[in-house]
């Protein structure tokens, strides 16, 4: 008997769950499941992926292309209709009181300025003031007060079947607490529209060497964490942090060098030192910054460079600028003295006549070039200023007349010989062991006085070495070509040749 009731119960206990089960559910999506795309190729993290609707949607959805989620569509209706409730509310609350004014004295004083507009005599010197305040009848409303204590004896019966005209009036008067509840109904929807404006299209980069079919060309989206852009390694075919790469020169100088190990060289402000010295190569760079009180040395930033090679003379340089504005180039370029134009559009390129090895390339519209000299270096610069959020940060000082616009430098070199040095050079050489605290959370390296050249375009630091010699001279033994970079692999992700893990 106990089995036969245990089979008529659970049958009746499943579907009283069932039913249960599909009240909770919501009409619908939620019986007619949908799904949602993003269109817009622009962000192709998210393009063409399918969403399902949520279950809470009453009809359909559609897909947020920046934060690539599914939002509800025709959801915003039941709003409007709660306003219109609350503005009709007034009218009602103050239309009863007229009538109750016939046995009280308070209405008295509501009452007298609509009749005694129209049959007393006093109306005629009120028509002339109304007009100068405004038009509308509501002006009568203060200048009444004065004269109701004469024509109160005067107020009958008749005068009350005025009223319902009179409640215009007094909604303008009294609706100085009705209008706060009005004006937060519209707020809500204000508040809606400015998160879809705050949406900021993320850096890109492209491999644009063609000697990597499998990656070039390929857009890459910059990561978060590179501040100033991004370029991409075309070997591994991954987005790399333009200032996180060996031979990179950013910032409050912040060098990685040719060993992968990160330093500062602080310099001094107005000052020129040697980043490179070779036999065949020479560069130097100009300092500027700002004197803090509070510590004992600058901050420094690299505001230009000249690059010497064989007989020649680079010449890369980010102008003083008050106001930033990234469309506006701020950068000044020459070879030999005389300065190079060119177009404010990415790719555009300009090759030397005299001397064709020697290139300039845009990497970006403005303010992003890439100079090569072929089979002895490339170096891209970039023009960026100190911003005031960068100011309030690190504490900098920077005024309003100047933003301090300086260069962010990235290295690479190809015929280096076995007796390079400078501040960055140095690191490139096979036997360099590093002088800096690793371990320090600021390693510096000092040596001011032995890579201090008397100006932007002289060899005359302590430890050149720079002969004059032509672009490429020099024997293949002692020559750095070729030399391998220990190659390792960070938990970050960020991985290749030159590259130092850090904690």
């Amino acid at each position: 008997m106990a089995h036969f009731k245990m089979q008529v119960v659970v049958p009746i206990l499943l579907l009283m769950l069932m039913a249960a089960a599909e009240a909770k559910t919501p009409p619908g999506i939620a019986k007619n499941p949908s799904n949602a795309r993003c269109l817009i190729k622009k962000y192709k993290h998210c393009y063409n992926l399918v969403h399902v609707c949520p279950k809470f949607c009453p009809d359909k959805c559609t897909v947020e292309c920046v934060s690539c989620k599914p939002i509800c569509s025709g959801a915003s209706s039941p709003p409007p209709p709660v306003s219109p409730t609350t503005s009709p509310t007034p009218p009602t609350y103050y239309s009863p009181p007229p009538p109750q004014a016939k046995p009280t004295p308070p209405p008295t004083y509501y009452s007298p300025p609509p009749p005694q507009a129209k049959p007393t005599p006093p109306p005629s010197p009120l028509t002339p003031t109304p007009p100068t305040p405004s038009p509308t009848p509501p002006t009568t409303t203060p200048t009444p007060p004065t004269l109701s204590p004469s024509p109160s004896p005067p107020l009958p019966t008749p005068h009350y079947q005025s009223p319902p005209p009179t409640p215009s009036p007094p909604v303008p008067s009294p609706p100085t607490s009705s209008p706060p509840p009005s004006t937060p109904t519209p707020s809500p929807p204000t508040s809606s529209s400015p998160p879809p404006t705050p949406p900021t299209s993320p850096k890109k980069a492209k491999c644009k060497n063609k000697y990597y079919p499998q990656c070039y060309n390929i857009e890459h989206v910059c990561p978060s964490s590179c501040p100033g852009g991004c370029e991409v390694d075309c070997v591994a075919c991954k987005p790399v942090c333009k200032c996180d790469q060996p031979g990179a020169v950013c910032q409050d100088p912040r060098f990685i060098g040719g060993d992968g190990i990160t330093f500062y060289f602080h310099g001094k402000k107005d000052r020129n030192f040697c980043l490179l010295s070779d036999p065949n190569l020479h560069i130097n760079a100009h300092f500027i910054g700002r004197r803090n009180h509070n510590m004992k040395r600058d901050f420094t930033w690299v505001q230009s460079i000249a690059i010497l090679f064989g007989k020649h003379q680079l010449f890369l340089s980010a102008q003083k600028t008050a106001m930033w504005d990234d469309y506006a180039d701020r950068l000044a370029l020459s070879f030999d003295g005389e300065l190079i134009t060119l177009p404010e559009s990415e790719g555009a390129r300009w090759q030397s006549t005299s001397v064709p090895a020697v290139s300039l390339t845009r990497v970006g519209g403005t303010n992003n070039v890439m100079v090569e000299v072929e089979g002895s270096f490339r170096i891209t610069a970039k023009v960026v200023p100190i911003t005031e959020e960068d100011s309030r940060i690190h504490n900098y000082g920077i005024t309003k007349d100047d933003t301090f616009a300086h260069l962010d430098l990235g290295f690479k070199f190809f015929s280096l010989s076995n007796q390079v040095s400078g501040v960055l050079g140095q690191t490139y050489r096979p036997d360099y062991v590093s002088r800096v605290n690793i371990g320090a959370n600021m390693p510096v390296m000092g040596g001011d006085r032995e890579f201090e050249t008397s100006s932007l375009f002289s060899t005359d630091c302590t430890i050149a070495r720079f002969n004059g010699g032509s672009v490429g001279s020099g024997s293949e033994a002692n020559s750095l070509e070729g030399l391998e970079l220990p190659s390792l692999s960070c938990a970050s992700g960020m991985d290749g040749q030159g590259v130092v893990c850090k904690r």
